[in-house]
């Protein structure tokens, strides 16, 4: 589902696409239907709860944007264009940026779409977003000090289609665009630019006390789940679908917008996301053929001549979909909490994390319970899908898994290792062979994990990793709970748990390129395991100021040794099952994005 200026956190089984039309296959040229209602498997707890586009951590999902709120409030430069990551102009709001004066200044033009409501999307919209994150930063999840919105010094609106920033210094054009103006929502002005239900529309964005009230109001009604229906703040939108009904439990009912100014109208006539508690709830409706696009839980997965069937015991109605593995822009990590009062001080010691990274036996992880779905995750920038930002150290595991080097680490810095139970710091204090700072003399080994309920794999990496943990006497006590409220403990500072696994990882969307700034700078709003280091963040700001991808690859290679999270196997997103009948869905896209608007429905 954070998530840099948008990485954000996902579920395991999160499904979500791209796509671009396609034409029926097969024999007979199936004829093309017209209308339908295509059906949609939300993600095993993993429901939209929140519809205002300025998200805190707790909301920042995929659930929540990439599955939700995109389909009715587009972002102003749209990214993802035929299965690559990349900016789509034909999506866009606007015509693409334009630099001048060495970087430091940027010009966006609007193309002149229009609200449902039929008022024009206008650069006043683009300055109401820009006003409401500049005077609630501390509530968006994106937020990086220093970075957007903090680099930008001053705005201009010369017209009603244009918008120019000014900014703090000359930036790369590649990072401004894809981590900074991709985070752009326009808003609409006229008619959520107010303090109250009964309150007059106004200018109260254009300064501090008044944008903060607006913020209070607009958070407030988007908590109120059960008024999405009629609330008349979410029925002015500017995607391509409105919604037309929503249960608090996740159900969700689209219809098209009319009024949709983009160059790919929907033919569908109804589009229904629906959630479900667990993958098995969902993989029985897949079995009666009740949904058009979901997945098939990994342990449902069989063997044929030694490769993995999508329709394990030949169950007919399987014979409906098309079965496609699907693989996410993203990493994968347990996220562990410097600033826990308990047990941040352990942490905060580098060899007592390579221990832990020793203790992850990612090969072990994707050949027996991931039954290959996955692939190894050893630093912040993604191996796949394919790409030039991973370089050839981060590929290469620094920290192999190996129980040995664990216990010989926590030995020779003042531990003493009870494999099996829990080891203790015997030799407290700092310098070599002690256990370093702030750790304290009898302090243990023994820590919480809290984990995302609902899907069997996540279960069983976390027994297995408990297990491993337990060769160098570090103890796990694990806890689970749903999606949401894993993702709110983590990024709430919550002391429900030292670590936390919401069951996936960060996709790299609103900030496409993976510098990392909104997840391990210091401060950012989405390091919600409160790291921080220095050198990291100098790395980071080296990172965005360039093109030139040499910088990215000391950031990363540096976080591949230093270990801010403890990484782990990333899964594939899903193991899609579509109905055969549905076409325009493929390519998927590594961003988790849905695309409903280009599905259509053939008679066979």
């Amino acid at each position: 589902m954070r998530l840099g200026t948008g990485l954000r956190a996902v579920a395991v089984a999160s499904l979500a696409l791209f796509v671009i039309a396609a034409c029926g296959g097969g024999t007979g040229s199936p004829q093309r239907l017209a209308g339908g209602k295509a059906v949609f498997a939300e993600a095993p707890n993993a429901k939209p709860n929140y519809i205002f586009p300025l998200a805190s951590g707790g909301f920042f999902s995929v659930a929540n944007l990439s599955q939700f709120q995109f389909l009715t409030y587009r972002p102003l430069y749209w990214f993802g264009s035929n299965g690559t990551v990349k900016l789509n102009s034909s999506l866009s709001l606007a015509q693409d940026p334009v630099y001048s004066d060495g970087g430091k200044t940027v010009t966006m033009k609007l193309k002149g779409w229009k609200w449902s409501d039929g008022s024009p999307i206008t650069s006043r919209d683009i300055e109401f977003w820009q006003n409401m994150v500049t005077f609630n930063k501390a509530h968006w999840a994106a937020y990086s000090p220093g970075e957007y919105p903090d680099n930008v010094t001053s705005t201009e609106y010369p017209d009603a289609n244009t918008a120019v920033f000014h900014l703090d210094k000359g930036y790369g054009s590649y990072f401004f665009t894809y981590n900074e103006l991709s985070q752009i929502t326009p808003m609409p002005q006229k008619a959520w630019d107010k303090t109250g239900d009964t309150v007059a529309i106004g200018d109260y964005d254009r300064d501090e006390k008044g944008a903060a009230a607006v913020y209070k109001y607009l958070d407030g009604q988007s908590k109120s789940i059960g008024t999405y229906d009629t609330n008349p703040l979410w029925q002015v939108v500017s995607g391509p679908w409105k919604l037309k009904h929503m249960t608090t439990d996740g159900n969700v009912v689209m219809v098209p917008n009319p009024g949709y100014g983009g160059p790919v109208k929907p033919t569908l006539t109804e589009f229904d996301e629906i959630p479900y508690v667990d993958e098995t709830a969902e993989f029985n409706v897949i079995h009666t053929g009740g949904i058009d696009y979901g997945y098939i839980p990994v342990q449902d997965l069989g063997t044929v001549s030694g490769e993995q069937d999508p329709n394990p015991s030949g169950v007919r109605s399987l014979s409906k979909y098309t079965f496609k593995p699907w693989i996410g822009w993203q990493i994968t990590y347990l996220q562990i909490n410097f600033a826990n009062a308990d047990h941040g001080a352990i942490y905060n010691q580098l060899y007592f994390r390579q221990a832990m990274q020793h203790l992850i036996d990612q090969d072990g992880y994707i050949k027996s319970i991931f039954k290959g779905y996955a692939y190894p995750d050893y630093g912040p920038v993604p191996i796949k899908p394919a790409n030039a930002f991973a370089d050839a150290f981060e590929q290469k595991n620094p920290y192999p898994f190996d129980a040995n080097a664990a216990i010989k680490l926590l030995k020779d810095n003042g531990w003493t290792v009870n494999a099996g139970g829990v080891s203790t710091c015997t030799s407290p204090g700092t310098g070599a062979g002690h256990c370093g700072a702030g750790v304290a003399q009898g302090a243990k080994a023994s820590f919480k994990l809290e984990y995302a309920s609902g899907t069997l794999i996540v279960k069983q990496e976390m027994e297995a990793l408990k297990s491993d943990f337990s060769k160098a006497g570090i103890e796990i006590n694990l806890s689970e709970a749903p999606f949401n409220t894993v993702i709110t403990d983590a990024f709430g500072g919550s002391t429900a748990a030292d670590m936390d696994n919401w069951g996936g990882g960060w996709i790299f969307a609103p900030d496409y390129y993976p510098t990392g700034d909104e997840i391990f700078s210091t401060g950012a709003g989405s390091n919600g395991g409160s790291y921080s280091d220095p050198k990291n963040d100098a790395n980071t700001v080296a990172s965005t100021s360039s093109n030139d991808i040499k910088a990215l690859n000391t950031y990363e290679d540096y976080l591949a040794q230093q270990l801010p999270v403890i990484w782990i196997p990333v899964a594939d997103s899903a193991l899609s099952l579509v109905k055969k009948t549905m076409h325009g869905w493929d390519p998927q896209d590594p961003l988790l994005q849905l695309y409903p608007e280009n599905w259509y429905f053939t008679s066979s």
